[in-house]
């Protein structure tokens, strides 16, 4: 009987050990086999024009993700405006945004893998109550989502602080990102309702960023910011002193700039905005920086949508992350997507990070030299070992990515998708290109209710309207038998 006990006992403790290190086996794999999977079907799905070395998708990110009614309403009146006619008929609900909300991320995670950036967008995000508002980033983590919150930007430290720090004090988060919204266009920002120039705009660009720097001095919870603006031929002469400036403000880690296309509220559209293309806006980036911005390392979904430049200041001088000139650069990125592509390096715990990469260099010892002759070719760029170890110490070294997304006119993407969906390619030159544009998209919409994940042009296009009049019925901006709450009061004036 003893001898029986010994050998049961023996057994459990084997078959603990191996339950162990089974989950120790999983969690260090390089890439998650469902990470894996989604990415060879995007890869697969995306048309051959766009399957180059440099391209992104499929190879090392699925893409990136959004909400769609879950708060649609926005406060501001701005021209032009993306949202549908209906948007802020819709009231703002704390319950709904959650629900919706955790729908949404765990569709994206049964179908894109677990791990993927997610903007947490529709209206004005800071209309959400902060305890709602944190709920909803808690959420999409929970999921394997990294969040970002999209805003104007108008609102005081102290609801930043209440998303961030709960009620009893402690803070709900190490880390969070926004990406901010700053142009002339936009109408209704306290202390300046409507801006003449985007110069005027700077105290409240620096502002924002300084209430994360307190953020961080207070709370020790770190960020990271997206400037994005929007471009038309009344603010294109501004791009080059907005970047300059931006740039300069040291708060900022991206600085996305988008030509308009004609999308959304009729009303909010005024002049000519056919007339600004990528190009225009990457010649007027680099104006502003005094230097050329190289794009041609890294590619996301389709060059005609988006063009971005990954890379990093020192001092005040801008290096790509890769330069493509440099042949043991260009061999480091190739060897990149191919052993490292998928791999979660922002989502995972430092020690589970260093046994992945171990496990890396295990399977492909040749890897450590191209990570050392890229990091070579790098620093010699910069000016050197000693150059870069004194901007180190003087913390004048942080990440910086230029964007220009250019969207589509809604009235070539309805017919364009309408064709997609049945299954038909288009012949008309502008509706085969918006159909090649829309294949190859970034950033995805998620349709639990019917089993789809849609572009974003799609979603604001074809999709938002008919979604916003549905709301004004499931969400009345007055509930019946309520009262109409009082206007807001205005905020101090920025000097």
């Amino acid at each position: 009987m003893e001898f029986s006990a010994v050998r049961k006992r023996s057994g459990r403790v084997w078959s603990t050990a191996r339950s162990i290190a089974g989950r120790i086996e999983f969690g260090t794999r390089p890439v998650d086999p469902r990470t894996r999977a989604a990415l060879r079907e995007r890869w697969n799905a995306l048309p051959a024009g766009v399957r180059t070395p440099s391209q992104t998708l499929g190879r090392h990110a699925v893409g990136c993700e959004g909400t769609h009614g879950v708060f649609p309403k926005c406060n501001f009146t701005c021209t032009p405006c993306y949202h549908s006619a209906d948007a802020n008929k819709v009231r703002i609900d704390g319950e709904h945004t959650l629900r919706e909300v955790a729908a949404q991320m765990q569709y994206f995670a049964a179908r894109r893998g677990p791990r993927a950036h997610a903007q947490l967008i529709g209206g004005e995000v800071s209309l959400l109550a902060s305890d709602d508002h944190a709920a909803a980033l808690t959420v999409m983590r929970e999921h394997g989502r990294e969040p970002m919150s999209f805003t104007h930007g108008d609102f005081d430290y102290d609801y930043l602080q209440a998303v961030v720090v709960g009620g009893n004090g402690r803070r709900r988060f190490d880390r969070v990102s926004y990406a901010v919204h700053f142009d002339k266009l936009m109408r209704g920002r306290r202390g300046i309702p409507r801006a003449r120039s985007e110069a005027e705009l700077h105290p409240y660009r620096r502002r924002f960023a300084e209430m994360f720097a307190r953020l961080e001095r207070e709370h020790g919870v770190s960020s990271y910011l997206a400037h994005n603006m929007t471009v038309t031929p009344d603010n294109i002469d501004d791009v080059a002193e907005v970047a300059a400036t931006v740039v300069a403000m040291d708060g900022y880690s991206m600085l996305s700039f988008q030509p308009a296309a004609f999308v959304g509220d009729d009303r909010r559209w005024r002049g000519d905005y056919r007339e600004i293309d990528i190009d225009t806006v990457w010649v007027n980036i680099e104006n502003g920086m005094g230097q050329a911005i190289s794009h041609d390392a890294i590619q996301f979904g389709d060059p005609r949508c988006n063009r971005t430049a990954l890379g990093f200041m020192v001092g005040r001088t801008w290096y790509p992350f890769v330069d493509v000139s440099k042949s043991a650069e260009l061999e480091a990125r190739d060897r990149f997507f191919t052993h490292l592509g998928g791999m979660n390096f922002g989502g995972t715990r430092p020690a589970v990070l260093v046994l992945k990469l171990l496990r890396v260099f295990v399977g492909y010892p040749r890897g450590a030299g191209v990570a050392v002759r890229w990091a070579h070719s790098a620093v010699r760029r910069c000016g050197g070992l000693g150059r870069l170890s004194v901007a180190f110490a003087r913390r004048q070294v942080r990440p910086m990515t230029f964007v220009v997304h250019r969207f589509m006119d809604a009235e070539n993407v309805a017919p364009a998708w309408e064709m997609m969906v049945s299954g038909h390619t288009a012949s008309d030159p502008v509706l085969l290109e918006t159909q090649e544009r829309l294949a190859a998209c970034t950033y995805s919409m998620a349709h639990p209710e019917t089993g789809e994940l849609v572009p974003a042009c799609v979603q604001h296009s074809v999709l938002d309207p008919d979604e916003n009049k549905q709301l004004r019925t499931l969400l009345p901006l007055t509930p019946a038998g309520s009262r109409s709450p009082r206007c807001c009061q205005p905020g101090p004036v920025i000097s």
